[in-house]
């Protein structure tokens, strides 16, 4: 793995003109507006939606290129298929420790006893009620089928990321062996990912804007007042997920990557407060991808994992359904034995890998685990629906750290992370905006090795 010199480094920017301290203003504001006049807060939800919109817009391109370019560019596709298992493998350990992590935390501090919530007058109404009966008629195996899109555009119009996976997979392997034949459309992959990542630096212009509208019609619509009914809950799920992913994940970045979380908060700066802004972690995705690359992972290490990991690797999701799920039986006064628990468990290996991508997806997973088990009530999710929107955010950045974890570990393991770089990246503060600052393609002659070098700046140093 060859990398060209470092960029030369670049006078720091002031501080009003950083896109996440932006961010962050926006959210304050939009907080402020949400509380203060919630009527106005909730008439800020065009400025939100429309902004995610637009990122989940760039979102299928992305992945289908990456994973093409990356594919295409690897001499042995046996080295593809390994990665992949290896991602996997990695994906069900984690979700295994996370869901325990989630068990332990709500049978330690057993919220719901005492609330004696009696099922039979829990009416779901609205959205609550729609999730329900998805949840309820969802079967683990359509996980499986679904994967396979009715047709080539309808993955991307429905924006279902693993379909668009699979539909990567394929093309990029068959580009592959058809050999020289192929080249050309390698060198199109390579220009038109230049092109969606000019047009991503474009939107993300936005970010601000999209923050402000997401926060304000969320603090607008539903109120800061009902966080003091299930404070201790909320409370309960951040501490655990801060503890998991400051314990878990930056031990094992730490022991075997050899690389901080800490200095990994700070590189990904950018992406917390925006996912942070819009409680979901999709927007993100195109910018932890390319701060990865430029992080020292290579490019078809990230393009496989980061993807894939965002719909099979939820470490918040994970915690959230085994805490809400035990929450829901204690509230409920459903006795569930360590068996009952551990069997919960393994439902939730299949359930949550659903969670991602789908409105409502934690509680159409939540739903579909109850009502596998079977004793505890599913309608029991009313006790929490009115503060899931304050839980989303930090579902969504559990699963954004797990994932950029999960990548830098399996690219170790593949003998694909340039850790001198990775070490020298994270030790600048000013390599976040080198990572997502656009760099013309005539700049960069075209390495010999085939990689794309205009795709993202990262790749300049492979």
């Amino acid at each position: 793995m060859t990398h060209a010199p470092a960029a030369p480094p670049r006078r720091r920017k002031p501080w009003y003109r950083q896109l996440y301290v932006q961010v962050l203003i926006a959210i304050v504001i939009g907080i402020v507006l949400g509380w203060r006049a919630p009527g106005l807060g909730e008439a800020m939800q065009p400025i939100g939606t429309t902004f995610i919109a637009a990122m989940k817009m760039l979102i299928g391109p992305i992945v289908f290129l990456t994973i093409i370019g990356g594919i295409a560019g690897v001499a042995d596709l046996k080295k593809v298929g390994l990665t992949g298992l290896k991602a996997l493998t990695y994906f069900q350990v984690g979700t295994i420790v996370a869901l325990v992590f989630g068990l332990v935390a709500i049978n330690i501090v057993r919220l719901g006893d005492g609330v004696d919530a009696d099922p039979s007058t829990l009416h779901p109404t609205g959205n609550a009620e729609r999730y329900i009966e998805t949840g309820e008629t969802q079967h683990w195996w359509e996980f499986f089928t679904h994967l396979v899109p009715d047709s080539f555009v309808g993955a991307f119009t429905d924006g279902d990321i693993l379909q668009i996976i699979f539909l990567a997979v394929l093309f990029g392997i068959a580009i592959k062996a058809i050999g020289p034949l192929g080249d050309p459309i390698v060198t199109g992959v390579k220009r038109l990912t230049e092109v969606v990542f000019k047009v991503l630096s474009f939107v993300m212009k936005a970010a601000p804007l999209g923050a402000f509208g997401a926060m304000a019609y969320a603090v607008g619509a539903f109120g800061l007042s009902t966080l003091s009914s299930l404070g201790s809950l909320i409370l309960l799920f951040y501490v655990t997920s801060i503890l998991f992913v400051v314990v878990v994940l930056g031990g094992l970045l730490r022991a075997y990557v050899g690389l901080s979380i800490f200095r990994l908060f700070r590189y990904l700066r950018e992406e917390f407060f925006l996912v942070l802004g819009t409680s979901t972690a999709e927007p993100a995705l195109p910018g932890l991808m390319r701060k990865l690359t430029f992080l020292g992972a290579d490019r078809s290490t990230v393009g496989l994992v980061v993807p894939t990991g965002y719909s099979f690797n939820l470490d918040g999701a994970a915690i959230y359904l085994s805490l809400a799920a035990l929450y829901i039986a204690q509230a409920t006064n459903t006795p569930l034995t360590v068996p009952q628990q551990l069997g919960l468990l393994a439902v939730m290996l299949l359930t949550s890998k659903g969670a991602a991508g789908v409105a409502g997806g934690g509680f159409i997973a939540l739903t579909a685990t109850l009502s596998t088990i079977g004793t505890v009530p599913a309608a029991g999710i009313m006790l929490i629906f009115g503060i899931d929107k304050f839980m989303s955010e930090c579902r969504a950045l559990v699963n954004f750290y797990g994932n950029a974890v999960a990548t830098l570990v399996i690219a170790k393991w593949d003998h694909n992370l340039d850790l001198a770089r990775a070490r020298e990246v994270l030790g600048d503060p000013t390599s976040a905006d080198r990572a997502l600052a656009p760099e013309p393609a005539t700049t960069q002659p075209e390495p010999a090795d085939g990689t794309p070098s205009g795709a993202a700046p990262a790749q300049a140093a492979h």
